[in-house]
């Protein structure tokens, strides 16, 4: 085995594609730094029968026929399922050209393969990327709490302080979808940077990215291109902008280059009992607690550098 693959960084990505998810993949997939080690769909932006056909789907185009994909947990652990067609389409990565894909789904469990996967790692050694309601962990620490010690840190898309809710007031989608799972992982122990809405509202794409993204002319280039414009255009039209804001890239774009991000030590519990903040991410940005951080929340990011750092790395297919 060449150093440059004993160098790579293992992952497990875990997600509900979802086009922002489909970027975050793209971006994951083709990364020399990393090593994908699965990929594990969860029921949220749509149901799962559609996001792990999408994980395969995302998988098969970027290339990435070694990397396994697997389904996770169909709904929350306590909630009803919750998904967001009206802003992903009923394929949830509408804005490309649906295809069966060849890439078989694997017959494990999603939840089954993070235990086994992190109790035959090294401690402190795998990281995990979540860009979807956090119920696949969150099932894989309560079934096995020993797996803790093996992850080195969490990379989770999810939450809003400063900037309000995105499906209510007060929470953000994925929070909102499965708050006990998210309330599971938060209190974990392990390393955590959180990318809430307070920074992906500042990752706005426009028609000049979907251009950019259209020139390059690779087919996953293009579909990335479509997949903004359909995505787009309930954002654009919600928040009186060019384009939607384009939140789980920014959790692997943080992995591969941390300086496009600002982040600050919190101390973030969830609120899973309120039927008025159900899902609410409270994030003690001042300190005002006193308690100890158990995050880095990301509040700022160079948006100019995130997308050109973005499409770089989409140039790189073909």
């Amino acid at each position: 085995m060449c150093a440059a693959v004993l160098d790579k960084r293992p992952v497990i990505i875990d997600c509900d594609p979802g086009q922002d998810d489909a970027l975050m993949l793209f971006l994951a997939l083709n990364a020399p730094e990393l090593d994908v080690l699965g990929v594990v769909a969860v029921g949220g932006n749509v149901p799962l029968a559609r996001t792990e056909i999408n994980c395969r789907i995302l998988v098969e185009m970027a290339g990435r026929g070694d990397v396994p994909v697997f389904a996770g947990c169909l709904g929350p652990m306590v909630e009803p399922l919750f998904t967001a067609e009206y802003v992903h389409g009923e394929t949830g990565i509408d804005g490309i050209a649906f295809f069966e894909p060849s890439l078989p789904e694997q017959a494990q469990h999603g939840v089954d393969f993070i235990i086994e996967t992190l109790r035959a790692a090294a401690d402190d050694s795998v990281e995990m990327v979540i860009t979807g309601p956090m119920t696949n962990l969150g099932m894989a620490l309560k079934k096995a709490p020993d797996i803790a010690g093996k992850i080195k840190q969490i990379a989770i898309m999810g939450g809003a302080s400063f900037e309000a809710g995105n499906v209510t007031p007060s929470a953000e989608f994925n929070i909102y979808v499965d708050p006990q799972a998210a309330d599971i992982v938060m209190k974990c122990g392990r390393p955590i940077a959180m990318f809430g809405l307070d920074v992906t509202h500042k990752v706005m794409t426009s028609p000049e990215i979907v251009d950019r993204l259209n020139a390059l002319g690779s087919d996953v280039a293009k579909s990335c291109a479509g997949m903004l414009e359909f995505f787009g255009q309930y954002d654009a039209a919600k928040y009186s902008a060019e384009g939607g804001p384009l939140h789980d890239p920014c959790t692997v774009a943080w992995m591969l280059k941390p300086e496009l991000f600002q982040l600050k030590p919190c101390h973030i519990e969830i609120e899973t009992r309120s039927e008025l903040t159900r899902g609410h991410t409270a994030v003690d940005f001042w300190g005002v607690t006193g308690k100890q951080a158990n995050a880095q929340w990301a509040y700022g990011v160079d948006r100019d550098m995130f997308f050109d750092f973005l499409i770089e790395r989409i140039g790189r297919y073909n």
